[in-house]
């Protein structure tokens, strides 16, 4: 059987998650993408072939002058309505395009929350910063781009003058992209994990996020939370069943304030920054095989087996300034009072990086998994504390 994975740069989900996934399932394995030198590099024994995996047209007709598919997937946020759209073409299984499309798109997500009267969120698609002059934007409110990820030019403005400022900057820096406003939503931030296969969906979970201070929203650490309280869980389904979505892994970010979760962002795909990674080995379940057995058209049994005793943390040093990486630990993995650590370097020694604030500034990811909080929080804590970074500016 043959999967299509369809790719822009190399991650650490598709290289050390749905890669060796595939491989455990017997599959066959085309990774089409429009960076293919990169991914040769990565991973040599794959077959590569460079396609525009942005323009659908070009997805459908590179695989059609191929091998026969049995699978189009795919774990990027950008590329997810494509790979929908091509695997729809050869009546093999996938999600929705209008929900992909739905989720990608920021202000059409607000819209159809609001227009099915799952959450009404006040919010403003701008591609104009002279337009704000004539709308009347609650205060403190959030820009960010209409398509963007990773918090990734997201920004807080407490003011009409802040927010001008920022929409010029972000356009900059982005030219002619959509942007939105969008109200600020209160409270503690976390994310829940699903997987379904169109008539199962199952909850694996989530995390609590802890940000950087306003006006930036850089993720610096996330607790693994083994379940959130049934009434948050059944208000943030509520929503995601709103958008249809339902197939395959979706990684939802939200917020909960006096009692009222409120989604922020839906990626239609597996949490990253090696999240997707500590889940697996957290809840001991095949995650990449359940993944990718959905797309060729297998149901997900009824109970996953899920471990339930696990308790987990991430950690995610970041660069604070521009400048060339001088001084970082190497990668590790070790065992310390019964909580498992795993440090991997995001930078390598000697590159030069500008300040993104957002997890592109991300200098290493470290992972730790154990059964006690208390345990895997100190075991973080003097990991950390013994480890240096330096950059050069």
């Amino acid at each position: 059987m043959r999967l299509y994975l369809l790719a822009l740069n190399p991650t650490d989900s598709v290289t050390e998650g749905f890669l060796p996934a595939a491989a455990r399932l017997g599959l066959d394995v085309t990774v089409l993408t429009d960076q293919p030198d990169a991914h040769r590099r990565t991973y040599p024994g794959i077959e590569i072939l460079k396609c525009d995996v942005r323009d659908f047209r070009s997805v459908v007709t590179r695989i059609s002058t191929h091998h026969r598919p049995d699978a189009v997937f795919t774990n990027s946020d950008h590329l997810q309505t494509q790979a929908a759209l091509a695997a729809d073409y050869f009546g093999l299984p996938g999600k929705d395009w209008s929900v992909t499309l739905r989720a990608k798109d920021k202000a059409e997500m607000r819209r159809h929350l609001a227009a099915t009267g799952a959450d009404a969120v006040w919010a403003a698609e701008v591609t104009d910063p002279a337009d704000l002059t004539a709308l009347d934007v609650p205060y403190p409110c959030v820009v960010k781009p209409r398509e963007g990820v990773a918090s990734e030019d997201v920004v807080l403005a407490d003011g009409p003058e802040e927010l001008v400022a920022h929409c010029a900057e972000i356009q900059s820096r982005r030219s002619g992209a959509a942007l939105v406003v969008e109200e600020y939503l209160p409270g503690e931030l976390y994310t829940l994990e699903t997987l379904g296969d169109g008539h199962v969906r199952h909850v694996l979970g989530g995390f609590h996020t802890e940000v950087s201070p306003p006006p930036y929203f850089i993720e610096e650490r996330l607790t693994f939370v083994t379940a959130h309280p049934d009434p948050v869980v059944s208000q943030v389904l509520a929503q995601l069943d709103a958008l249809g979505v339902g197939f395959g892994a979706c990684h939802t970010e939200f917020v909960v304030h006096e009692g009222r979760a409120r989604i922020i962002e839906v990626n239609y795909r597996a949490i990253g920054d090696q999240c997707d990674l500590l889940l697996a080995r957290l809840l001991e379940i095949p995650l990449f095989e359940h993944i990718l057995r959905t797309h060729l058209g297998e149901r997900l049994p009824a109970d996953l087996g899920v471990r339930r005793d696990g308790a987990a943390r991430l950690e995610y040093p970041y660069a604070e300034s521009g400048g060339t990486l001088i001084a970082a630990p190497a990668a590790v993995e070790l065992t310390v009072d019964g909580v498992q650590l795993t440090y991997r370097p995001l930078r390598e020694i000697g590159e030069r990086h500008e300040l993104y604030r957002t997890n592109r500034d991300f200098l290493g990811v470290l992972r730790a998994m154990g059964t006690d909080q208390a345990a895997v929080d100190k075991a973080v804590a003097e990991f950390l504390a013994g480890q240096w970074w330096e950059i050069q500016r």
